[in-house]
């Protein structure tokens, strides 16, 4: 497993930018680092984002943060 592997990614659509776009919590808390027109192509512009950040950190010798944020989901039919 990669390093950025442990971080959650996520690409959604913003009516209010009129764009995708990506977010990582863990490692950029502010909200989304990148806008774009076509899904996929935001999704890869994040993850070069995550690892250009994983490498600064880990240059820099400082800690990478922990990877705390995970993807809720409730499965239909097994809460009440």
């Amino acid at each position: 497993m990669k390093t950025e592997d442990r971080y959650l990614k996520f690409v959604r659509w913003s009516d209010e930018d009129a764009a995708y776009t990506g977010f990582c919590p863990d490692l950029f808390p502010w909200g989304a680092v990148c806008h774009g027109a076509d899904e996929e192509a935001t999704y890869h512009a994040l993850r070069e984002l995550v690892r250009e950040e994983i490498a600064d950190l880990e240059a820099a010798g400082r800690e990478l943060p922990a990877a705390v944020t995970r993807p809720m989901c409730e499965p239909a039919g097994v809460y009440p």
